[in-house]
């Protein structure tokens, strides 16, 4: 089964990039949001092939929330960073449930 979540969150990841390019000209965050999108769509992939292969987007997500959310913190505007923090903790969260929880699929 494809991992819809998963595609979806590495759509807005990528999304966030190209408009943060567009909107500051910045074109550090669009590099960043294809390469962690780029990333999260192939744990998606990896994940809809078998649902315990969490690794790649687990981690992504990980880096996502570490990166993301001491910049939340520092300046508490919901965008970018509290928006991509939120985001990143739940798929991190949902990630792990999976990992822990799903049954084999063999």
């Amino acid at each position: 089964m494809a991992d819809i979540v998963g595609y979806g969150f590495a759509a807005v990841v990528a999304a966030g990039g190209i408009f943060g390019y567009v909107k500051a000209g910045s074109a550090v965050s669009m590099g960043m949001g294809l390469l962690f999108g780029s990333a999260l769509a192939f744990g998606a992939y990896q994940t809809s092939q078998n649902p315990k292969n969490v690794i790649v987007a687990l981690v992504c997500s990980g880096l996502l929330a570490g990166v993301m959310g001491p910049r939340f913190a520092a300046s508490w505007k919901f965008m970018p960073a509290g928006l991509m923090t939120m985001l990143s903790v739940m798929n991190a969260v949902r990630l792990a449930y999976v990992l822990a929880g799903a049954p084999d699929s063999s």
